[in-house]
C-alpha cells in the first residue's frame, strides 16, 4: 500500500481510524491487530491483537519509513509498518520566553 496525504484509513479488528500525515517513501505493509488497514470506514471482520492500543489525538510514527499518522478514532489494537510496531511521536519542548 502506498498511503498518500490526507487518506483516512481504519482498523477492521477494532475502532481505530487514523489520518496519514507523512506519506512512506516506499510502499508498506500497514496493519492493525495484525490485520491490513482499509480506507476508513472499515467494516470489522476480527478481534484486535492483545497489545497496544492507539490514543486519540497522539502521532505516530515509523523512522525507517518516515510516516507519520494522527489517531482520529482510538481502539485496540498495534498499529505497525511492515510488522515492526509504530511510536508515538513525542511533542518538541518549546523554548523558554524570558
Amino acid at each position: 500500500m502506498k498511503p498518500q496525504v490526507g487518506q483516512r484509513l481504519g482498523s477492521v479488528t477494532s475502532e481505530i481510524e487514523v489520518i496519514v500525515v507523512r506519506p512512506p517513501a516506499d510502499d508498506v505493509d500497514l496493519t492493525c491487530g495484525g490485520a491490513p488497514m482499509a480506507p476508513a470506514p472499515a467494516e470489522r471482520s476480527g478481534e484486535p491483537d492483545a497489545g497496544g492500543g492507539a490514543l486519540l489525538g497522539k502521532r505516530y510514527h515509523h523512522v525507517a519509513s518516515g510516516m507519520e499518522l494522527l489517531c482520529t478514532k482510538a481502539g485496540a489494537g498495534t498499529l505497525a509498518v511492515d510488522g515492526e510496531p509504530l511510536g508515538v511521536k513525542e511533542a518538541k519542548n518549546l523554548p523558554s520566553s524570558d
